[in-house]
């Protein structure tokens, strides 16, 4: 642990303090700080020395994130001086640590048992099987070979994927037994930002059919209520690769009581109380089935999104629902936001990205660049996430949206030399 670097943000000097723990990738997690500092004094813990976040935060502590002692001590330290009302993270790997953290402390959260269950795949659908939510069929396995057998008694196709894992990375379809082993291992040898691994690390399921959604929600004494419903788009078959969003304020789904009872059955049988919640569904023809339960808020500028849509914060309301406080979800205006991921057609290293603001349509709203020159980028299997830029559009008809992003390619052009593999 470093001595703490502090700042005078231009915060109320009388607001709340939150201890944020991690503060992620700056293009797609700047815009949480920017809004949550207007509300609470933010005090970072983190692995890297901070820098563009000072800007934002009453002051930092660099600190292994790793390492829950160390994170404790640091945050000890921070309570010891200032009235710190809550420990916010929208870190897949600290998730659990502030949970443990929050409870500690004697601060809102929910049980550092309930996180546990969300981050082991395994651990919620033996949870959700519990309680009798829907859901498909899974099985924990260890092996090619036990893989192979629970995709037979499954049936074909099958999803492939790495039991604690985040970002799609180690989720893989197989479609026949051929497919089974080399799923198997990509699932099992996935690696993400250390997120760790179990005896049994491998997950075979049911696939599901229909589209794909994300709720975003806040929990304030056990009641779930959703911020922001995204329409999810997939590419690169036979991986789930996210290439982008569409977020309406009038979606049906925000009435769809079937969808919503789920959600409210999910999180009662997983033990949340306080905190922010990311749930994928498939729509299936017998009805919406939990993919996934991620507890903090989703990524991939989705509150970001919401907030567009809607003209209320859910990075915000996420950070009132971690100091145990209620926000008012009324929606300012209903209005249409999505997002497109740009990724290169195939491995290459970069030589520029360019804007073309002269195409653009009506609702684009802003562009995002993620690639420098000489950046080297891929494709799944061989690397996911590797985006070079994105495009966001917001406007009051969805249909203009999408027309507007149908090629976002011709609006942020990668250039690039291609690299043999």
């Amino acid at each position: 642990m470093t001595d703490p670097a502090v700042h005078t943000p231009d915060t109320d000097a009388e607001a709340p303090v939150l201890l944020l723990v991690g503060s992620g990738y700056r293009p797609y997690r700047e815009y949480i700080l920017a809004a949550v500092s207007k509300h609470y004094r933010l005090w970072l813990l983190d692995s890297s020395e901070a820098t563009w976040q000072l800007r934002y935060c009453l002051g930092a502590t660099r600190v292994d994130t790793r390492n829950a002692d160390s994170v404790r001590e640091a945050a000890l330290a921070v309570t010891a001086s200032l009235p710190v009302v809550g420990v916010f993270t929208y870190d897949e790997t600290q998730v659990v640590f502030c949970a443990r953290l929050a409870q500690d402390l004697g601060l809102p959260g929910s049980p550092p048992e309930t996180i546990v269950s969300c981050r082991d795949k395994a651990a919620t659908r033996a949870a959700l099987a519990a309680a009798g939510v829907p859901q498909p069929a899974s099985h924990t396995v260890t092996s090619a070979e036990e893989a192979l057998a629970a995709a037979e008694k499954i049936g074909y196709p099958v999803i492939v994927k790495a039991r604690a894992m985040a970002a799609s990375f180690g989720v893989v379809r197989a479609d026949g037994p051929a497919d089974v082993a080399a799923a198997f291992a990509a699932a099992d040898g996935a690696d993400f930002m250390n997120l760790p691994r179990y005896p049994a690390n491998v997950l075979v399921e049911e696939f599901l059919t229909g589209p794909e959604i994300s709720v975003d929600a806040v929990i304030h004494d056990g009641e779930v209520t959703p911020t922001v419903i995204a329409r999810k788009r997939l590419g690169l078959e036979p991986y789930f690769e996210e290439t982008g969003h569409d977020v309406d304020a009038r979606d049906p789904l925000f009435a769809d009581e079937e969808l919503l009872g789920q959600l409210r059955d999910i999180h009662r049988a997983l033990g949340f109380v306080h905190g922010a919640t990311h749930s994928e569904f498939k729509l299936t023809p017998a009805g919406p089935r939990l993919v996934e339960v991620n507890a903090r808020l989703g990524g991939d500028l989705i509150p970001y999104l919401g907030l567009l849509a809607t003209g209320v914060d859910p990075t915000v309301a996420a950070a009132h629902a971690a100091a145990g406080r209620r926000t008012d979800l009324t929606p300012v205006h209903h209005k249409a936001a999505a997002v497109r991921f740009l990724l290169p057609e195939g491995h290459c290293r970069t030589v520029a990205v360019v804007v073309h603001e002269d195409r653009f349509g009506p609702t684009i709203h802003e562009t995002g660049i993620t690639a420098e020159p000489g950046d080297e980028l891929d494709l799944p299997p061989a690397a996911f996430l590797t985006r070079y830029g994105h495009v966001v559009a917001v406007g009051d008809d969805m249909a203009q949206v999408q027309e507007d992003l149908r090629e976002p390619e011709r609006l942020v052009e990668l250039r690039a030399d291609a690299l043999t593999d």
